[in-house]
């Protein structure tokens, strides 16, 4: 609007109260139509489902009234100020119209070539399409990778240790020991806090990854607090890759398992990789799961891998031979209480301390050596009324397996193989894909093959199945919801101007340029070396309103000058070059705004998109929509003329 007033105080004869008045009623039609085209282009992410919908659902809204406020303020509250602030520059007493900058007259002079010489007109255009598939080919080549979220950078990391199921306190607080000598070693490493048989403080991971829930002899955790962020070069995730090979030779030498958790930005799920297998009995899901795990193993880039299934551990029942039992007088719960404080112990009452501030309770049980072996328990002596009795006459040991942990997920039994991804692979969709055709080589009874699924449970038990979880499947939900949303965009854009243009040609003009904003975005990514995240898919949705309204003002300034009595192609010509100049400011508005979230590792992706696919759209379109513009209304005259001779001719 300003730029438009601007424009008829130095270039129109009119009084500056009529000029902006008229400025204003010039390009007030298709301003209101872009807004809408805008608010369009982003109103679909509000239906966006699963985890994120409630994160994308403010985006529309807020936008959407962002952009009806400021289409009021365009109308009202800014041709008054204009008028006030600018009527100075006003030249009603020249009949000249200044010169064209140089950027005007040199738009001019590519676009008169462009247009009037065909090999040049469609050697841009087939630039431009080599372009657009060399930006795409980067994804292809792995250039650019997707990401839900890209890695945040945090004060603090966390450590978990899992040595074998059976082993004692002691042995695993040397294991934490051990590698807490390790961390000292890293520079970025202020402290940590080592916890045994008991999990850490509440914390994210705590909540998400069922952290909270460790606790026995044989599981420790480290908390690492790093220097602060601005006190060091690299970022967390750096530190995390950096420390995991030093833990885990110290976690392999002991047969532990290790694994360096980061406090994610999101989403909260159990772990980056994680693949729930399911099948028709416990052993088939085992057998399966362990081949998975296996697999997850010798993946290149494929980490901190680990199951939700228990090692087999010995179990001894002493069974009580009730006949010898009576025999000596002696009943069954007589024996099992005994055994219990034997093993558990008692409290027998209270020390009193001086110096000491709590209670300090006496527990007496048997000395770990007299209760860690079957031939200690069954020397035993119980009372009886024929004297004492040894706990070995009386029962029987029956050695076994002690029964695992059953996990359900929504009423269907299922085995976890849990894995993050670092160093060569950092996005989950590149490990997955990786070693999908290996899980669907594992051999099955019957000749049956792994059935993976991306978005459910595989809908019976009866046949063995996959499903793909973890950040994953927050992935394609994102995606597959943002790219639902773009189409919707895409089809609201589209009726919205066929309905003012009244033509079905023209809109297809308008929306031409949207695909060329991926040749900013995806190189603009490469160029960063950043992900293409959920938050980059949301600035190229947004960026395809900003487009469709630069292009809708465009054309419509060109119909606008046919009226006038121009030909098509100095009609387009001077289209693009009085709308030139706005959109370049535009374009430069966007790039300034977007470029304080560059540096921010969530909305990098957001910053990119909307930054480089502006340039590279405002440099390309502008160019693009007019030969598209031209072509397709030369079309269209040459074929109005051709019926109308065959109209007279008939």
């Amino acid at each position: 609007m300003v730029e438009n007033i601007h424009r008829y105080f130095t270039t129109t004869k009119f009084k500056p109260l009529e000029g902006a008045i008229r400025a204003v009623d010039e390009i007030g039609n298709p301003t209101v139509l872009a807004t809408f085209a805008v608010i369009a282009s982003i109103l679909p992410m509000g239906f966006v489902g699963g985890l994120m919908g409630p994160y994308m659902r403010p985006i529309p809204v807020g936008a959407s009234m962002a952009m009806l406020l400021s289409m009021f303020i365009a109308f009202i509250v800014t041709p008054y100020f204009a008028y006030r602030l600018m009527k100075g520059e006003h030249h009603a007493d020249s009949g000249e119209a200044p010169d064209d900058s140089k950027l005007t007259a040199f738009y001019r002079k590519v676009m008169d070539a462009l247009i009037h010489k065909k090999p040049l007109r469609y050697g841009f255009l087939a630039s431009v399409v080599i372009l657009l598939l060399a930006a795409c080919s980067l994804i292809y080549f792995k250039l650019v990778t997707v990401k839900m979220l890209p890695f945040d950078n945090k004060n603090e990391l966390q450590v978990i240790i899992d040595t074998p199921d059976g082993t004692p306190l002691e042995a695993t607080a040397r294991v934490a020991a051990e590698m807490g000598d390790a961390l000292r070693t890293v520079p970025e490493v202020t402290d940590f806090q080592t916890y045994v048989g008991v999990n850490s403080p509440f914390n994210f991971n705590g909540l998400v990854r069922h952290y909270y829930l460790r606790k026995g002899p044989h599981l420790a955790d480290i908390q690492v607090n790093l220097t602060p962020k601005a006190d060091r070069k690299e970022q967390s995730h750096d530190i995390a890759k950096k420390v995991r090979p030093l833990l885990k030779k110290i976690a392999d030498k002991y047969g532990a398992r290790v694994k360096i958790a980061e406090i994610p930005p999101g989403p909260p799920v159990l772990s980056t990789l994680v693949a729930e297998v399911y099948g028709p009995d416990d052993a088939t899901r085992a057998d399966i799961a362990r081949q998975v795990k296996d697999i997850f193993i010798k993946t290149a880039g494929v980490v901190d891998v680990d199951w939700y299934r228990e090692d087999d551990q010995a179990k001894v029942t002493f069974a009580v031979d009730r006949e010898k039992a009576a025999l000596n007088g002696i009943v069954a719960e007589d024996v099992a209480s005994s055994l219990g404080l034997a093993l558990g112990g008692m409290d027998a009452g209270l020390l009193h301390v001086a110096r000491e501030k709590e209670p300090v309770t006496l527990n007496l049980r048997l000395p770990v050596a007299d209760r860690s072996s079957v031939a200690g328990l069954s020397s035993i002596q119980l009372p009886g009324p024929k004297g004492m009795v040894p706990l070995s006459q009386l029962v029987r040991p029956i050695r076994g397996t002690e029964e695992k942990s059953l996990y359900r997920k929504n009423l269907k039994n299922v085995v976890y193989v849990i894995g993050d991804v670092a160093g060569e692979i950092e996005a989950p969709v590149y490990a997955i894909l990786k070693m999908q055709k290996e899980i669907a080589a594992i051999p099955l009874p019957g000749g049956y093959k792994i059935e993976q699924l991306a978005s459910r449970q595989p809908w019976s038990e009866e046949k063995p199945g996959l499903k793909w979880d973890g950040e994953w499947h927050i992935t394609y939900e994102v995606f597959r919801d943002l790219g639902v949303a773009f189409a919707a965009v895409m089809v609201l854009i589209y009726i919205l101007v066929v309905a003012w243009f009244r033509d079905f040609t023209t809109p297809l003009v308008i929306m031409a340029p949207i695909p060329l904003t991926l040749i900013g975005i995806l190189p603009g990514h490469a160029l960063f070396g950043a992900f293409f995240t959920a938050t980059s898919m949301i600035g190229f949705i947004a960026l395809a309103g900003i487009i469709v309204r630069n292009s809708i003002i465009l054309i419509d300034f060109a119909e606008m000058k046919r009226r006038e009595g121009l030909p098509l192609d100095q009609a387009i010509i001077e289209a693009g070059a009085v709308r030139f100049r706005p959109m370049l400011l535009t374009a430069a508005a966007v790039v300034v705004g977007s470029f304080v979230i560059v540096f921010d590792p969530i909305f990098q992706g957001l910053a990119i998109a909307l930054m480089c696919g502006e340039i590279a759209s405002t440099t390309l379109s502008r160019v693009t929509i007019p030969i598209l513009y031209y072509l397709v209304q030369s079309w269209k005259e040459r074929h109005a003329v051709k019926n109308d001779e065959m109209t007279e001719v008939g």
